[in-house]
């Protein structure tokens, strides 16, 4: 590249570049509003001078057991205290935070802190069981820290030495942490699905992180001092980012052990919550609340969810409790969303059918994404933009991943052509906007958590009767999406729906057991292909 005037002796320093990182927005919003409250939970009150400090303790304490850059620290936690302070604290240490999904069961569990080497798991007390199963089962031998949250008194059994208070104790307040080396280090490491036969460990790193953490700001219309109720897991792709992004207008995060309607009602009235995020599961729990639990809204509330979009008259009854409804969409590989239906206001004139229709899609790019476009995955050439012709949505920028962590060949072939191939196939329509029409990987979505179609079909086929089997999503309210399974049995052989559903529990994570099976022959090509679109339309009648 050839040089210019604006290339010579203007060059790179300190004074006018530093690497991008979510880490300063705690740091500054620690020194402009110190004793503005950060986090609440139960009867905790925790201020941003306060909320800075232990972040830089637990960085510390870390630091003194030998956590340093490329270390991954593990968290199986709630929305709790614990886990906002994890999200600035390991990465201060310029260590790998890696938060592991509540629901998934011990061995899927055993398999991620192996993959991912970790050298220290922070454990909540209501996840002992499973963790305990976990860690007997893996390689890897990492410094067990309890966390015992006053919020639960459920019970649970102490897995390491040392509790989570009594660690953070042992660091300092005034740690001076450090900034990453580069921007392009990894910040943070999410899991993408329940299958160990091809490790799926999404690798964020500082930059991806910071520019999502301004987008959701930005995209949500947040004012300064927003008050965010967590509903949203924060392991989910480290709670699309959010933990990070309240710090920018230095809010307030009210933290929620589990989603209940009289929480959630209770936390919304007397703390103003301003924002939250969920799948439709917290929307069905929300309009299906006792009269006596239900409370009325202090102002609307914004309501983001992503998934499969919201039924009309969902949508109709959460506007008329007072929510405003935002439909987003991403993936664990792009940092949480970075699409979103951004509505246009002349749009409220239509009718509730048109508007249905406008909110069923997914939408255009977050302001820090670069590229989203609906390609031929083959040719990579872009589709017409009519809203009829299928292709692959793909996507390009600053918010995707760096890669999945030790698996070259899955990555290269994620980032085929210069593009993040999601492996969802839509359309895209005259305006830009992009809709969802398929999953070329079968993902069923329940309750905001991605099952492979494929894994819930391996279980079955491990079952003696079973000769053939085929799991699709069926339409749910309360989940958005459940799996259903078609199944055919072995010619001399039987097996019910309950004996099915129990082999399932011994094998598969709660959420991802079936709630229906039909026995029937499962319709194929002549090539022997299942045809899971007529299947999708059988279970969509049930």
């Amino acid at each position: 590249m050839a040089k210019t005037p604006y290339d010579t002796d203007l060059d790179r320093n300190p004074a006018n570049f530093q690497p991008l990182t979510p880490l300063g927005f705690l740091e500054r919003a620690a020194a402009v509003f110190p004793d503005h409250t950060a986090i609440i939970h139960g009867k905790l009150r925790r201020n941003y001078a306060a909320f800075y400090a232990r972040s830089r303790q637990l960085a510390s304490a870390l630091a003194k057991r030998g956590i340093k850059r490329g270390d991954t620290v593990s968290a199986m936690l709630a929305n709790t205290p614990a886990m906002l302070e994890c999200h600035y604290g390991v990465p201060m240490t310029q260590g790998v935070l890696n938060t592991l999904n509540t629901r998934l069961d011990a061995q899927i569990i055993a398999f991620s802190l192996d993959h991912a080497d970790a050298k220290v798991v922070i454990v909540d007390r209501e996840f002992s069981k499973v963790m305990k199963e976990a860690l007997a089962l893996c390689k890897a031998k990492p410094l067990v820290i309890d966390y015992d949250d006053p919020e639960y008194s459920g019970g649970g059994e102490r897995l390491g030495k040392i509790e989570y208070e009594e660690f953070v104790a042992q660091g300092d307040p005034d740690y001076i942490w450090a900034m990453p080396d580069d921007e392009w280090d990894a910040i943070a490491l999410n899991y993408t699905s329940g299958t160990t036969g091809d490790p799926k460990g999404a690798v964020y790193h500082h930059r991806g992180a910071h520019l999502l953490s301004v987008g959701n700001v930005v995209t949500c219309s947040m004012a300064k001092h927003p008050v965010y109720l967590w509903t949203l897991p924060m392991f989910h792709c480290n709670g699309w980012c959010f933990p990070w992004s309240i710090s920018v207008a230095a809010g307030t995060h009210v933290c929620l052990r589990a989603v209940r309607a009289a929480a959630m009602y209770d936390a919304i009235a007397n703390y103003k919550v301003t924002h939250l995020c969920g799948a439709p599961i917290v929307m069905a729990t929300l309009l299906n609340a006792p009269a006596n639990e239900k409370k009325p809204l202090p102002h609307v509330v914004e309501f983001f969810t992503a998934a499969a979009p919201p039924p009309e008259a969902v949508l109709a009854a959460m506007k008329e409790a007072g929510f405003n409804v935002t439909h987003l969409y991403g993936l664990t590989e792009c940092y949480g969303p970075a699409v979103v239906n951004d509505w246009h206001t002349e749009w409220d004139a239509f009718t509730a059918a048109e508007q249905a229709a406008k909110k069923a899609r997914q939408g255009v790019r977050y302001g820090a994404l670069e590229g989203l476009d609906v390609r031929d995955p083959d040719s990579m050439v872009p589709v017409a933009r009519d809203g009829a012709s299928m292709g692959e949505v793909m996507m390009r920028g600053n918010v995707v991943m760096k890669g999945y962590l030790k698996n070259k060949a899955s990555t290269a072939k994620a980032f085929t052509g210069g593009w993040f191939h999601t492996g969802d196939l839509g359309v895209i329509h005259a305006d830009g906007y992009i809709q969802l029409k398929d999953r070329s990987k079968d993902i069923i979505i329940s309750g905001g958590e991605n099952i492979s179609s494929i894994e819930v079909e391996d279980a079955l086929y491990k079952h003696p009767a079973v000769a053939a089997a085929a799991v699709v999503a069926k339409p749910d309210d309360k989940w958005g999406e459940t799996p259903c399974a078609f199944v055919e049995l072995k010619p001399g052989t039987s097996a019910s729906a309950d004996d099915l559903l129990q082999w399932c529990r011994k094998h598969l994570a709660g959420y991802k057991i079936p709630r229906h099976f039909v026995f029937a022959e499962i319709p194929k090509t002549s090539t022997g292909k299942i045809q899971k679109f007529k299947l999708r339309e059988v279970a969509k009648g049930l």
